[in-house]
């Protein structure tokens, strides 16, 4: 009988549900993506999601970045006013997000103009300004005009939101900046009903994000939306159980924004039983949320500024998780490495070095990936376990280094620089010291990139 295939030449298995790219619409919700006169070029810049019935539970996850834009810090006081301490949940009737201005480093007037647009949006949909949530993207020092998205919160409002999958992908449209595609993902998944039985909850997440990505806390924009139920502590653990795993796993460029947040909205309108303590609901609700943002964290890592494929790495037998996740978000994160990719060079030198180089997650980070606060403090920012006579290296289904076995293989490079002309280059790392695995997702250092980012204002 021919040998078992190594499966370290093949992609890991997920168990996550199944997602579709596409808006659909939870229910509770309503959505407009339209032009506000923002940006020059005149494409949209102006998305407003409401919660149909009022103010609903809603979590956030920020930039750390003490630059932080007016719409992060108002977003911040927002959730404090309505859920208490941390400032990262409480309730939300309204999401509104403008594209072409950060609105960062704009003073006190910057902070007025935020303010502003949040009461513009409050008088409309009738809530009050604390129950605004705030996105704001483009160049930085910029002040958003207030006069344009007055007038078109009024207008869309007076319209109409609607609460079709339609409108929700054209909210997603507006949140672009210099991205080439829409980014969309759902997912549906059964769980008990309140009231007995089954009933299906779907979380549907936008997202933004090609440029300025990096792994700390949040790296991009995106509201996720569910018609499940869970309490404001409940949604804000399970997104930021999930953004550890994801979000915080991809790197574009090694910068994060001012900008960079995430919003988690629940409805409760599918009728299911509460995930705060319903084992089930839990269950379905964080698996879906994990789905949907790891498919968002790949759209925009493929799409990333001059991006010419995605670029994966999957690390298995780590000394735990955090470390698999550490050696992962290196490997990504390596210029070398990334210029490699681009050059389809199969130089598992620089792998075996960038891996060399990893240390652990931010103890945050750490504590929402489910490690006690103790132990997440001590492991914090420390070096990654790693024994070069273990660790294994495959790239793009070829295998370049074993330790074990006395290290380089004598990879066919040929075959290697062949199979690394795809959409996707996975890079596999066996780190032979235990049981914990993890991912990262990238994308190569192109000439496109530095290209577009020497003419970002210009």
């Amino acid at each position: 009988m021919p040998p078992d295939p190594d499966p370290l030449l093949a992609s890991l298995p997920t168990t996550l549900p199944p997602v579709e790219r596409m808006s659909r619409m939870p229910g509770g919700f309503a959505a407009v993506g339209t032009t506000a006169g923002i940006k020059a070029s005149g494409r949209p810049d102006f998305a407003l999601i409401v919660a149909t019935g009022g103010p609903v539970p809603a979590a956030a996850v920020f930039t750390p970045n003490r630059f932080a834009a007016a719409p992060v810090r108002l977003s911040r006081a927002n959730l404090q006013a309505t859920g208490g301490t941390p400032a990262t949940c409480g309730y939300a009737a309204a999401v509104i997000a403008t594209s072409g201005s950060a609105n960062a480093a704009t003073g006190p007037d910057g902070d007025a103009d935020q303010a502003a647009i949040g009461q513009a949006v409050a008088d409309a949909v009738g809530t009050s300004p604390v129950n605004v949530l705030h996105l704001s993207t483009g160049v930085i020092g910029t002040r958003l005009p207030v006069d344009k998205v007055a007038a078109t919160v009024r207008r869309v409002t007076d319209a109409g939101l609607e609460l079709s999958d339609l409108a929700l992908g054209q909210a997603a449209v507006s949140l672009r900046t210099t991205d080439s595609t829409t980014k969309m993902a759902s997912a549906s998944v059964p769980v008990p009903g309140v009231d007995g039985g089954t009933v299906e909850i779907t979380v549907t997440g936008i997202a933004k994000g090609v440029g300025m990505i990096h792994p700390r806390m949040a790296t991009m924009l995106s509201v996720v939306l569910t018609d499940a139920t869970a309490s404001p502590p409940t949604l804000r653990t399970l997104l930021r159980g999930a953004a550890a795993v994801t979000w915080d796993q991809l790197s574009v460029d090694g910068d994060t924004s001012t900008n960079d947040t995430v919003f988690a909205l629940a409805s409760g309108a599918a009728g299911a039983a509460s995930a705060d303590d319903d084992a089930a609901a839990r269950a379905g609700l964080a698996a879906a949320v994990e789905a949907v943002a790891r498919d968002l964290a790949r759209q925009q890592a493929r799409d990333g500024e001059g991006a010419t494929a995605l670029l994966t790495c999957q690390v298995t037998g780590a000394a735990d998780d955090a470390d698999a996740r550490a050696v992962a978000r290196a490997v990504i994160s390596s210029s070398l490495v990334k210029a490699a990719v681009h050059g389809k060079d199969a130089n598992w030198g620089r792998i075996a070095g960038a891996a060399g180089n990893a240390l652990v997650a931010e103890a945050a980070v750490l504590e929402a990936a489910g490690l006690a606060p103790e132990e997440a403090a001590s492991r914090a920012s420390q070096p990654a376990a790693l024994d070069p006579d273990r660790m294994r290296i495959a790239i793009a289904g070829h295998l370049a280094y074993d330790g074990a076995a006395g290290g380089p293989t004598g990879i066919d490079k040929a075959a290697a620089r062949q199979a690394m002309d795809a959409q996707e280059v996975l890079i596999r790392v066996d780190l032979g010291l235990g049981a914990g695995r993890g991912e990262a997702f990238g994308c190569p250092l192109t000439e496109a990139y530095v290209k577009e980012n020497s003419e970002y204002t210009t």
